[in-house]
């Protein structure tokens, strides 16, 4: 297992923080995923044989949000 942390940008609500929050528990090899509001940061614990940072990083961009 991996941990990687990375800043979500664009969230504005709880509402945002429960969809980047699905869509990193949406890719496939991801066992934790946190993310929070006030300091707009998503922890992520995953299987780097399952998947990557990159595409951690592509999921919340396709669920509207910035990685930083």
């Amino acid at each position: 297992m991996e941990r990687t942390e990375f800043t979500v940008k664009g969230m504005t609500c709880d509402n945002c923080v429960q969809s980047v929050t699905q869509a990193l528990k949406d890719v496939e090899g991801v066992k934790v995923a946190k993310v929070t509001l006030a300091d707009e940061r998503a922890q992520v614990t995953f299987d780097p044989s399952a998947t990557s940072i990159e595409h951690l990083k592509g999921a919340v961009k396709a669920a509207g949000y910035e990685v930083a």
